[in-house]
């Protein structure tokens, strides 16, 4: 059986999304079980020189959206990245699913070799739609994901590989 690009796309990013937002739930939970700010650990970074949880879970939202849109040609939502406490970055972790929900399998067809060009900083990009997928999209958007995960497990949060992975 050959998996199809919405299914190596779609269905990825609305699992790992899902499970973003499980781990900002437990982020949140244990702030206020800790008697810690929450925007405490929204701003927690790795490393100073590193993104803050807030932007990291931005990337991820906008990585898999911006995949989706590229790889059908429909344009995808723009959000703010203002979001600055929990419940804002949850907002946006439901917009950005509600929003690939809404993707037609069909709009998915001949993905594989759609032409994706697009700039990153001052460099142009080009790709066929197959390989964009797995070799731009997909682990960019797995590097936000975890280097979220890897913020709140830094800062105390009690999460391990389960909440990370959750159910297939």
């Amino acid at each position: 059986m050959l998996i199809s690009m919405y299914d190596a796309s779609v269905t990825v990013f609305l699992h790992n999304l899902n499970q973003l937002s499980h781990l900002l739930d437990k982020g949140l939970e244990h702030a206020k079980a800790n008697g810690i700010d929450p925007a405490t650990l929204v701003e927690a970074r790795l490393a100073p020189d590193m993104l803050p949880l807030s932007k990291q879970v931005q990337i991820a939202s906008d990585t898999a959206k911006l995949a989706a849109a590229r790889l059908t040609g429909i344009a995808a939502p723009s959000y703010e990245d203002n979001e600055s406490t929990f419940e804002e970055l949850q907002a946006r972790i439901a917009k950005t699913r509600e929003w690939l929900q809404g993707l037609a399998r069909e709009t998915f067809a001949a993905s594989e070799e759609r032409a994706v060009s697009f700039k990153a900083g001052p460099t142009e990009l080009n790709f066929a739609g197959l390989g964009y997928l797995l070799h731009f999209a997909i682990p960019n958007f797995f590097f936000h994901v975890t280097t979220a995960y890897d913020i709140l497990r830094h800062n105390g949060v009690p999460i391990g590989k389960r909440d990370y992975l959750g159910r297939a």
